[in-house]
């Protein structure tokens, strides 16, 4: 053995001895690991003591709209089929405070359509016991209402569906690609089991179906499919092969990627595939066995809608996205809205499109709600509801609503958020942020806060991030 390869291998051992303390660590952050171990990326403890574990993020791709879903304007029915220069709220549409978003487009090409003011297409009602208000499409969040914090005043800087790419990374996607938020906490924590990733993404995505980009492709996240059966795609061997036998192959796959590492000690690809060839092993028990929600009681399983086949697909995804986070794994991010643009991309119908499609999704979110807080879970999960960017209150093709990045609503629940609380607000027309304004990086900022993470600490030594990739925390609902 030569001098650089025994080197290599101590270096390896010690890797792995380190692994272990910081495993230790991570599950227990008061303990005397967590307190005397020097933590330096990819792997670390928290920075300080975090308020949640988990991060459950549910994103519906297409753009919901704020005005029909958690944030009401009256005067849109006050001022219905008028152009918004006929209103008292013409200067929402002044130069000025259109400059931020990088494609302006305020008209059709035929004309004023998009400036008719398109009234409501839904009632509201106050909930709980902070009268929040809500839409009635919504009903089942409306129940939770003590439990989730609504910041009305969002805004983005793409008006089209790359916007989903930028609530993900915090960049428009002429700048590039960067790191996703998932990417940045499976980078700051690790996982919390070895059998599970740390990870993981349910439902469609376009446009980007990568999270790590220059941290490395070991912090994508690994794509699951609600099928006990199958899955994940390739994650099990094309012949049958008995215990033993798995184990000889993985043990010489093993064998020759040590020989490869010990080539290559410094290859981020090579690291990557090796992560997943071992993860892919342990994962062929423990996956399957998360995903059986067979075993649940068939009252959770009702409180998520399995028993309806509206909203079995969406509770089914809920439902396994709590076990997964019972069993560690510290980042489940699912999409809702099939197509490149999302199903939420209304248009045209909007009414029939937003009812039917909130029916899928309002009840198994109260669900996961109620689910993780009578299990002791909410306190240190963070539940996410967000979407690229919400909808124009005027018109389009006649009773549908555009793209609109200047305003729009996010919720979050758990993990250290105050519930009952709305944050923020829009103009009269729902037309821009105006009060305590929030880009989507500050959503970032207030999970990293959470997780007890310095996000500037993070930052790799080539890698300078701008200051509004790390955002600032939303501290009025903590």
């Amino acid at each position: 053995m030569n001098r650089r390869t025994f080197l290599t291998d101590i270096g390896m051992g010690f890797s792995g001895l380190k692994g272990l303390l910081l495993q230790e660590a991570l599950r227990n952050p008061d303990s005397a690991q967590a307190a005397n171990t020097v933590w330096s990326p990819p792997t670390g403890t928290p920075h300080f003591k975090p308020k949640a574990k988990s991060v459950i993020w549910l994103f519906m791709r297409g753009g919901v709209s704020h005005l029909e879903s958690f944030d009401p304007k009256p005067a849109l029915n006050q001022f219905a089929g008028k152009s918004i220069p006929e209103t008292p709220y013409a200067d929402v549409q002044s130069p000025e405070k259109l400059k931020n978003v990088r494609v302006v487009v305020v008209n059709d090409a035929n004309g004023q359509q998009r400036n008719k003011i398109y009234p409501l297409q839904v009632g509201f009602k106050k909930y709980g016991q902070c009268g929040m208000d809500v839409s009635d499409w919504f009903p089942h969040t409306g129940s939770v209402a003590d439990n989730i914090s609504v910041v009305r005043s969002m805004w983005t800087t793409d008006d089209n569906h790359g916007a989903q790419v930028q609530f993900y990374s915090g960049r428009h996607m002429l700048d590039g690609r960067f790191p996703t938020i998932g990417a940045w906490v499976s980078y700051g924590l690790g996982s919390l089991n070895d059998n599970l990733p740390q990870f993981i993404t349910i439902g469609p995505r376009f446009f980007d179906k990568r999270d790590g980009h220059y941290l490395g492709p070991a912090y994508d996240a690994v794509p699951l499919k609600i099928d006990p059966e199958n899955p994940l795609d390739y994650a099990r061997p094309e012949f049958e092969l008995t215990s033993q036998e798995q184990e000889l192959e993985f043990d010489l796959i093993r064998r020759l990627n040590r020989a490869s590492q010990v080539r290559y000690p410094d290859d981020p690809l090579l690291k990557a595939r090796i992560q997943s060839y071992e993860l892919a092993y342990r994962m062929q028990t423990a996956v399957p066995n998360t995903l059986d929600l067979q075993s649940e009681s068939e009252e959770t399983r009702q409180l998520y809608g399995l028993d309806e086949k509206v909203t079995r697909n969406f509770g089914s995804q809920l439902l396994a996205a709590r076990r997964f986070v019972e069993r560690g794994v510290r980042f489940i991010q699912i999409q809702h809205g099939d197509g490149a643009a999302g199903a939420w991309d209304a248009h045209s119908g909007l009414r029939k499109n937003h009812e039917t499609l909130s029916r899928q999704v309002d009840k198994p979110i109260a669900g996961l709600i109620k689910d993780l807080k009578r299990r002791g879970l909410l306190d240190e999960t963070i539940v996410v509801f967000g979407t690229e960017f919400g909808r124009t209150p005027g018109s389009q093709g006649g009773d549908g609503r555009d793209h609109h990045p200047y305003g729009f609503s996010v919720w979050m629940a758990g993990g250290g958020i105050q519930g009952g609380r709305v944050h923020g607000a829009t103009d009269e027309l729902g037309f821009h942020a105006e009060e305590d304004r929030h880009y989507v990086t500050d959503i970032h900022a207030t999970i990293m806060k959470l997780m007890g993470l310095d996000s500037h600490r993070l930052e790799l030594p080539d890698r300078k991030r701008l200051e509004i990739d790390h955002g600032k925390p939303i501290t009025a609902i903590l």
